[in-house]
C-alpha cells in the first residue's frame, strides 16, 4: 500500500492509501476519490515531505511503545532489511535509474536509494511505481 497526500481544488489537505499509482488513477477516474472536507472530486496529489524525526523523540517514542509495537518495529525493520539485501544501491541517482526501468531503458531489478521530494513527485507524475523504505538509526544505506 503506498500512502498519498491528497489536496482539493479548496486546498484542503488529506491522506488516502492505495494499492499503487495506478489504482489511485482508477479511482480518482471512476470519481471514488473526494474530499473528506468539502466532498470535491477534483483531487491532485500533493507532495510529501519524508518525516524528519530527532533522538529526544525516538526516545519519547521508544519509551511509548508496548510489545506489540515492538514487535512490529522489529517485523518493520527486517522487512527493510531484506528489500535492501535482495536490491542494487544506486544512491542519489534514484530517481534516475526508477525511471529506467519503468520506461525499459534497461533490464528490470530491484534498486533503493535517495530522492528529494521533487524527484519522487516527477516519479508519482510519470507513473513510476516505487515506495519509500523506512530509515532506522541503525541502518547502513
Amino acid at each position: 500500500m503506498i500512502r498519498f497526500s491528497l489536496i482539493c481544488e479548496h486546498e484542503h489537505e488529506f491522506e488516502a492509501w492505495f494499492r499503487s499509482n495506478d489504482d489511485f488513477d482508477t479511482q480518482k477516474k471512476r470519481g471514488f476519490v473526494d474530499c473528506p472536507t468539502c466532498g470535491s472530486h477534483k483531487i491532485e496529489k500533493a507532495l510529501m515531505a519524508p518525516a524528519v524525526s530527532t533522538s529526544r523523540k525516538q526516545e519519547k517514542m521508544a519509551l511509548a511503545m508496548g510489545e506489540a509495537q515492538k514487535q512490529a518495529l522489529a517485523q518493520l525493520k527486517a522487512l527493510a532489511e531484506k528489500v535492501r539485501e535482495n536490491a542494487d544501491y544506486v544512491g542519489d541517482k534514484f530517481a534516475e535509474e526508477a525511471r529506467k526501468i519503468h520506461f525499459g531503458e534497461t533490464d528490470p531489478r530491484g534498486i533503493y536509494g535517495e530522492a528529494t521530494p521533487e524527484e519522487a513527485q516527477s516519479l508519482i507524475e510519470d507513473g513510476v511505481e516505487f515506495m519509500p523504505i523506512p530509515s532506522f538509526p541503525d541502518d547502513r544505506n
